[in-house]
């Protein structure tokens, strides 16, 4: 994502309403390696004999997570 996005007036309007848990979402949403992380986890939990609950936290622990956002 170009660092001129970030820098535009709508952005900064839009950042600056949002409270803790809503900009960590904003940055992790844009993070590179999350998303990976993430889009691997869905694929684990897509195959049969995953520990999807020990796997989602595993998840949520390597991120900071206080919730798991891929219960099922």
């Amino acid at each position: 994502m170009p660092t001129s996005f970030w820098r535009s007036p709508e952005l900064r309007d839009h950042i600056s309403r949002l409270d803790r848990s809503g900009f960590a979402l904003e940055f992790l949403r844009r993070n590179a390696t999350y998303r990976r992380d993430y889009a691997r986890l869905q694929r684990w939990l897509g195959r049969r004999g995953v520990d999807s609950a020990a796997e989602c936290a595993g998840f949520a622990r390597r991120w900071g997570l206080c919730f798991c956002p891929c219960t099922r």
